[in-house]
């Protein structure tokens, strides 16, 4: 028996968001499930290799393995907005390469990442000065810090967990991460705390931390998830951690901002 049945748009009949995930993030997956979880919005992974120690000379790599990933998103509907979920790979490979690697697959969806939208947030909150967390090695750190310095941020306190591995990065304790914001962001000249890599479990320490040292934090996740939704004009249907999702922190009382 055949049976009858009918079509309609799918899970993404409001927006299709498509994420680039690197196959060593064990993180970024389940902060954006929390955020893009309303009936009408697909978000759509794929993971790109990538070797387990993140340094200076694995991270370019992963250009070259970009086309195939971004093939792997579903294709029988265009893809309003794709993200490229690595910071420290965003950096060294660059925004205008994610975007024509991307485009190549999906012409008309606008693309980002993770230290592309920190730097479009920080500009949305009216933030120069900031510090800066990462688990990074040196080089790592030293080529965001440097990125960022070229796009008139300056990077006024700045702190590492000098680590190489993912496996390890995606450990550290969201207490620890809660201790570096406040120990880095309780600095009079920092405006606002930018925590680094997609790995680290930020989203249950943002608020907390913003309500000790009564500053914007941004972290990686954050950062992309109101980067895309913005781009794929969802503000204001998406709720997120910390003072970046409720506009300048107008329910807070920020004294720096």
């Amino acid at each position: 028996m055949k049976l009858p049945f009918t079509l309609d748009k799918g899970v993404a009949s409001t927006a299709a968001l498509g994420l680039i995930v690197l196959e060593t993030d064990e993180t970024i997956e389940a902060e954006f499930r929390t955020l893009f979880n309303q009936t009408g919005i697909g978000l759509f992974h794929a993971r790109i290799p990538v070797a387990q120690e993140i340094t200076p000379e694995t991270l370019p790599k992963m250009e070259a393995a970009l086309p195939a990933a971004v093939g792997l998103l579903p294709s029988a509907f265009p893809m309003d907005v794709v993200g490229y979920a690595c910071t420290s790979g965003a950096t060294v490979i660059g925004a205008d390469n994610i975007s024509r690697i991307v485009t190549q697959t999906f012409p008309n969806a606008k693309t980002t990442d993770p230290i592309t939208a920190v730097m479009a947030a920080l500009q949305h909150l009216g933030i120069r000065r900031i510090g800066l967390v990462t688990p990074y090695v040196e080089d790592v750190s030293a080529a965001m810090i440097n990125l960022l310095r070229s796009n008139s941020f300056e990077v006024v306190h700045f702190g590492s967990f000098e680590q190489k591995d993912d496996a390890t990065v995606a450990r550290i304790s969201p207490d620890s991460i809660y201790n570096a914001i406040c120990d880095i962001g309780v600095n009079d000249d920092v405006e606002a705390v930018f925590v680094s890599c997609t790995n680290l479990r930020t989203f249950d320490v943002i608020e907390r931390a913003e309500t000790l040292i009564e500053k914007p934090v941004i972290s990686s996740n954050q950062a992309l998830a109101w980067h895309m939704a913005e781009l794929a004009k969802l503000s204001g249907v998406i709720a997120g951690p910390g003072s970046l999702f409720t506009e300048r922190g107008l329910n807070r009382n920020f004294s720096t901002i």
